[in-house]
């Protein structure tokens, strides 16, 4: 074997490693130091963990390389020492976390002025982050006695290495007990406000970005935390403390400053668009909604933080009118002036948030400002802004598809009732939204007429009208949407029930045939794919039985076979020994499976290939042939030399007969092809009992010619002719007393030939 040879290369490291000189850098050089280390190589451990060598590593992580050295290789070391001391090896890790001096040196890259070296920031976040999943106790107990870690951190949150420094030291450490101090302590210092405060137009846009992604993370992460350990006695101080109200009035603040700044603005929605966010089970369709009666904590949203936006609801109608100034927008269909902005889609996001939560009070704010007009009023204005476009069929659909929830206590009507749903009447009476559907289809219908563009909004409207739709039928306001639709003016309501018959059930089923791959691609196959996917053509017409089989049906289809044991047992033995050549007779070991045969004729193999007998011949023979079978069958039960049974009427899976019949002329050799193999003339006659005798052949087969092999060893290894009326050639045709099986002669071979068949 391969591996008994040992003929694997060793290292050159340890070639190095045997020298006193050896320098770290030499090392560093190997193209194989980061496999070695990772392999647990014992000499190059040792190497690294002397003292003056981690200590070396770590100034590599945190020293700024000299500028004057190539580009290329700037880098290079740092890179390998972070991944030489992140390659988890424990010896190194302990050596790491128990060494203050180096816990040390490896902190004094936060005492750097910022802005931080974002790569060497990398470095140095990456290897502190592995050691406080490893060394939890021990790192941490080192940082909580710098007393200035929390204001390094918050000074560098600009730089997303230490963004991601603050979230590994939230998430690394696993045991409950040690994780909630470092919760404790992290509040003790008051980083959710020190992170509010950076959400301010003041701060650079980095800083904006980082911390409200950091706020946001630690939201997702005390959630998920809840979830997870659902017994915990102690609440999340940092998520308690965010969701405060004074805090998210203290953030709404800071962004509704004088001056408006895009980014201070866009990150402070992201907090509380995450604050918002809620697990809950999917709503029929596309939109997630809570349902009536389901109290979980999970799918509630803090008081506080809507009654902190509630206060807000005015400023932020104010963005969607007039946002942060932004210059003019050139584009090749043309001029945006203003373009949407980043600003007033973050904000159509709040307010399809806001709505998700059923709030009668933030409604009925949001009704009386007229934000839902104001947002249609865009929908239509920008016609190619699709992120836009979804934000709004996101609200009409919450809208449409919210319970009514009584101001009083609180409590969701029943889906029936036609309650007082203030918010979707404002819908249909304020905005129209029925009747700038209608218009919006109208004047896109006339344009596409002239040869002009579809507009870009047309399938979000139309899943908008679809909605409609569902909501008349079966929606939880049902009731009031039919009654509001019977409100409409008499031409209205006429155009609407024509529009919904004639245009839209036309473009839903045009959208059915244009969208059938798309759902075979990435939806799951059902009963209802195979009806839209086209097999109820009249091309299909006779194969009705198979294109309407349902394919959840699938899984109730019985793939076991119920077989009879025993009885397939013993028939599979008996066609075994029938049909197949057995190579181990009983004879000598040593015998050559490749030696010539002798070939025995029998008189019934004489008689099928010397007669041209016809299809409806040897169906007259059948009663003949079965009884010779049975009489050959019977009588090789006791054969063991190598031959191959020749069964009459079964089908040639398992045996070598051709049940083809050949006319050969009268006189002509066996291996003779050609014309005149197509010969009329008489077939030779032959006998119909008896042993095959070949003495009738001797007149036709001249000495200078050969037998035809029937044997493709024969052919490749036997050149020499034969004549047939040699001693030689007369013991090939004799077979011992006792021996009655039909192998396959040269004749029955010569009818396998293609286009020798009588047929």
């Amino acid at each position: 074997m391969f591996w008994k040879f040992d003929l694997h290369s060793s290292s050159h490291i340890d070639t190095l490693l045997e020298r006193e000189d050896v320098t770290l850098k030499e090392l560093m050089d190997e193209e194989d130091v980061l496999q070695e280390c990772k392999a647990q190589n014992r000499k190059l451990i040792e190497f690294l963990l002397k003292a003056e060598c981690l200590e070396d590593l770590v100034s590599f992580i945190i020293e700024e390389p000299p500028q004057d050295m190539d580009e290329k290789i700037r880098y290079k070391y740092p890179n390998i020492s972070c991944e030489l001391l992140t390659s988890d090896v424990s010896q190194m890790n302990d050596r790491l976390g128990e060494d203050e001096s180096l816990l040390l040196k490896l902190y004094s890259f936060l005492l750097n002025e910022s802005p931080l070296n974002p790569l060497l920031a990398s470095f140095f976040s990456k290897v502190l982050s592995i050691l406080i999943s490893r060394k939890p106790e021990q790192i941490v107990d080192f940082l909580k006695k710098k007393r200035d870690f929390v204001d390094l951190i918050i000074k560098h949150i600009g730089t997303s290495a230490i963004m991601d420094l603050l979230l590994r030291l939230l998430t690394c450490i696993e045991p409950p007990q040690p994780r909630q101090d470092v919760l404790n302590w992290l509040n003790e210092e008051r980083i959710i406000q020190r992170l509010v405060e950076i959400v301010h137009p003041s701060q650079e846009e980095d800083r904006h970005s980082n911390a409200s992604q950091s706020l946001c993370e630690i939201v997702r992460l005390s959630r998920d935390q809840m979830l997870q350990v659902q017994n915990s006695t102690e609440p999340d101080p940092l998520l308690a403390t965010l969701e405060k109200q004074e805090i998210i009035e203290q953030l709404l603040s800071n962004i509704f400053h004088k001056e408006k700044n895009e980014s201070a603005i866009v990150s402070a929605i992201q907090i509380l668009l995450t604050l918002l966010e809620t697990r809950r089970p999917t709503f029929e369709g596309h939109i997630e909604i809570c349902p009536p009666g389901m109290g979980h904590s999970a799918c509630s949203v803090n008081k506080s933080v809507l009654e902190a936006i509630r206060g807000r609801l005015g400023s932020f109608h104010e963005l969607l009118l007039e946002p942060p100034k932004k210059s003019v927008m050139k584009t090749t269909w043309g001029i945006l002036d203003p373009p949407v902005g980043n600003t007033r889609l973050n904000v159509i996001r709040l307010i399809s948030s806001l709505l998700q939560t059923n709030t009668s009070s933030i409604n009925g704010d949001l009704m009386e400002l007229n934000s839902i007009g104001v947002i249609l009023d865009m929908f239509f204005k920008y016609t190619w802004n699709n992120f836009l476009h979804t934000q709004v069929e996101i609200c009409i659909a919450l809208i449409l598809a919210s319970p009514f929830e009584n101001a009083e206590n609180g409590t969701i009507t029943d889906q029936d009732s036609a309650g007082d749903n203030l918010l979707l009447k404002h819908l249909f009476q304020k905005c129209q939204l029925i009747e700038r559907i209608l218009e919006a289809w109208d004047t896109n219908e006339k344009k596409q007429a002239e040869g002009g563009r579809r507009h870009g909004y047309m399938g979000h409207l139309t899943r908008i009208a679809n909605c409609i739709v569902h909501s008349t039928d079966k929606g939880p306001n049902s009731l009031l949407v039919q009654q509001l639709i019977k409100d409409l003016p008499d031409e209205v309501r006429e155009r609407w029930e024509t529009f919904c018959t004639s245009s839209l059930g036309e473009t839903n089923k045009r959208n059915t045939v244009d969208l059938a791959f798309s759902d075979y691609q990435m939806q799951q196959m059902t009963s209802n794919f195979i009806d839209q996917f086209g097999f109820n053509d009249e091309k299909f017409a006779d194969q009705d039985d198979i294109g309407n089989v349902s394919f959840d049906r699938v899984s109730d289809i019985n793939f076991t076979l119920n077989t009879n044991e025993s009885g397939n047992i013993a028939l599979f033995e008996a066609c075994c020994k029938e049909r197949i050549q057995q190579f181990d007779d009983g004879g000598s070991d040593e015998e050559d499976i490749w030696e010539e045969k002798h070939i025995a004729f029998t008189p019934e193999s004489q008689r099928r290939s010397s007669s041209g007998s016809t299809d409806s011949e040897e169906s007259t023979d059948s009663e003949e042939e079965d009884g010779t079978k049975q009489d050959l069958f019977e009588s090789s039960s006791a054969n063991t030399e190598d031959k191959m049974e020749v069964d009459l009427n079964e089908p040639p899976t398992w045996s070598a007969n051709f049940d083809v019949p050949m006319e050969t002329t009268h006189g002509a050799p066996l291996d003779s092809v050609g014309s005149d193999v197509w010969s009329t003339e008489e077939p030779m006659p032959t006998k119909e009992t008896g042993w095959a005798s070949f003495s009738e052949f001797t007149s036709s087969l001249s000495t200078k010619e050969s037998l035809r092999s029937n044997s493709p060893v024969e052919m490749e290894t036997s050149t020499e002719p034969m004549d047939p009326l040699t001693p030689g050639a007369a013991a090939l045709v004799t077979q011992p007393e006792g021996e009655c099986s039909e192998p396959v002669c040269s004749q029955q071979i010569e009818e396998t030939r293609p286009g020798l068949g009588s047929d």
